[in-house]
């Protein structure tokens, strides 16, 4: 993969989100305050996995797919159900 500007933009500002949270709790700001951040941080994540898998999708995927390495397309077609398994946990 890559370097995406946009994406490594996003993971910037989710690092300063969970510093921010860090300092709430430092600070013993009020629960409710603290868990709606982690709820933001949450969702900022799972964007980012999102777009990840999207382009692990078109680009690694669709390629071993293309390249008739039938071994290779098994291969990364496992990686992604692996990985949703996971996700279903």
């Amino acid at each position: 993969m890559k370097a995406d500007p946009k994406l490594l933009q996003r993971l910037s500002r989710i690092q300063g989100q969970v510093g921010g949270i860090a300092r709430m709790v430092e600070e013993g700001r009020y629960c409710i305050d603290i868990l709606t951040q982690i709820q933001a941080v949450k969702a900022a994540l799972r964007k980012a996995e999102e777009e990840i898998l999207k382009s692990h999708s078109d680009h690694c995927v669709a390629h071993a797919i293309r390249s008739g390495d039938e071994k290779d397309a098994r291969k990364k077609f496992a990686e992604l159900v692996e990985l949703f398994g996971k996700t279903a946990r």
